[in-house]
Formats: C-alpha cells, structure tokens, sequence
C-alpha cells in the first residue's frame, strides 16, 4: 500500500468522548490539562461536551449524544480529516448499547492513523509528547491509489 504524509499543525482538533461510567474521570482529566487543551480546538459528544465546557469553560464544539449518533459524527469527521487526536475514555467492563458505534470509531480511528488514547495514563503520555505542542507529519494510507489499483480487478 502507498502512504501519503498528513501534517497535523500546532493547533490540533482534538475529539474527546466518553462513556458514562468513564464522563467524570474525563472532566477530571481536562481540568487537570485545561492551559493545554486551550490551545487547541475541541470537540466532543454532547453530554460529555457540555460537562468539560461547564467545568472548564473552554469552548467545545458539542455534536450528537453517542447513542444519537456522535461517535458516528467524530468518525466522519475523522475521516474528512478534520480530527487530528482522539481522546475517548471507555469503560470496557461495561455494555453500551451503541457498542458497534464505538467499535466503527475505534477502527476509523486506526484506519485514518490519528493518535487515540482511552485512559489516563495514555491521555498523559499523549500530551506530554512535544508533538502536541508542535506540528507532526503522519502517514496515512492511500486508500484512492489502492481503488485506483484494483479499478481493473472488479467486475472480472
């Protein structure tokens, strides 16, 4: 497969979603990181949302509840390019019943290949690295030159 070279700028979209058992630890965690979340443009499923933007007071562009449709949301958006880290905490002792949502999030997020944390430890070690404070160069897969490639095999 090619790879193209994606640069992230200083001022990343940053997606921050989590499950109910986990909203609170969430909140708890962008308090703790709120100077350095400022600096960055947020986005997050809607109660979540509305939870760190009352406890922070940092703007958040709220999409959809998860099980109304914003994991798919930040997916799409993923996908567009216009989420450069995912943050999700989730509770993986716990049944969601929007559990395929949060399974196509996950793998869009891999697919695309944008940083994705899901507890604190990682959400620490994710924004202490330099690359948050500056630009990073990612490669993604070319997933146009692969149909481009296989246009010739279908059908056949």
């Amino acid at each position: 497969m090619e790879y193209q070279e994606v640069k992230m700028p200083k001022r990343k979209n940053i997606a921050l979603v989590a499950h109910d058992h986990k909203k609170a630890e969430l909140v708890e965690w962008t308090k703790r990181h709120r100077e350095q979340l400022a600096e960055h443009i947020l986005f997050a499923t809607g109660t979540t949302g509305a939870l760190i933007e009352k406890e922070t007071k940092l703007p958040v562009e709220k999409l959809r509840s998860g099980p109304l449709g914003g994991d798919l949301e930040i997916g799409a958006k993923i996908s567009e390019g216009e989420i450069d880290c995912l943050v999700f905490f989730w509770d993986p002792l716990a049944a969601q019943p929007h559990d395929p949502d949060v399974r196509a999030l996950l793998r869009i997020a891999v697919v695309w290949n944008i940083p994705v944390v899901s507890n604190l430890a990682s959400a620490d070690f994710m924004f202490s690295s330099p690359f948050m404070k500056s630009e990073y160069a990612r490669q993604v897969p070319d997933y146009e030159e692969k149909k481009r490639k296989d246009w010739p095999l279908r059908g056949a």
